[in-house]
């Protein structure tokens, strides 16, 4: 996380809507790397859930990310996911332990908690507010108070963050 001495503003947050199914947000995940690489701390990527009932594995990776997530390992969980989303289609919930096991995370702990259902209210809480803000697919994010809708296309996207945050950036003076 960031450093967060009294000084020194909250880094800007840029929510991105996903859903671990989703061959779009697989699509996304180079202009996510690339944010990543370009701000580092100045900006917080926020994964935020919005599985589609089209994916019948969708709400249960969601739970799974969120288990990543308090294992320390949540955006490498998503990315080996979303780099597999086929595995995902054809085996379920035995692929998201079997990733668990991979990335070295407590394979047994996922299994439980897909069982009971301890993330449930996270992601049921995501999509609700995905759904009041407007929300319709995946990949969507909302960064600077604008929403903007990657699941028809890609293209430009990265660019239009870049100056949304840059100016974010440029007003608390960083």
């Amino acid at each position: 996380m960031s450093d967060s001495s009294p000084e020194s503003a909250a880094a800007p947050v840029l929510d991105v809507w996903c859903e671990l199914q989703c061959p779009d947000c697989r699509s996304a995940l180079d202009d996510l790397r690339a944010l990543r690489d370009r701000y580092g701390d100045r900006l917080e990527l926020r994964l935020r859930h919005f599985p589609l009932e089209k994916h019948r594995h969708a709400f249960a990776a969601a739970q799974a990310a969120e288990e990543a997530l308090e294992q320390g390992q949540g955006w490498p969980y998503v990315e080996a996911v979303l780099g597999r989303v086929e595995e995902l289609d054809r085996k379920g919930e035995e692929f998201l332990v079997e990733v668990a096991r991979e990335l070295g995370l407590d394979a047994e702990e996922f299994d439980t908690a897909l069982i009971d259902g301890r993330h449930i209210l996270i992601v049921d809480a995501d999509q609700a507010e995905g759904k009041a803000i407007g929300v319709t697919g995946t990949p969507t994010y909302v960064v600077g108070g604008e929403r903007l809708d990657g699941g028809k296309s890609q293209e430009g996207l990265r660019r239009r963050i870049e100056e949304i945050v840059d100016r974010l950036l440029a007003e608390q003076g960083a």
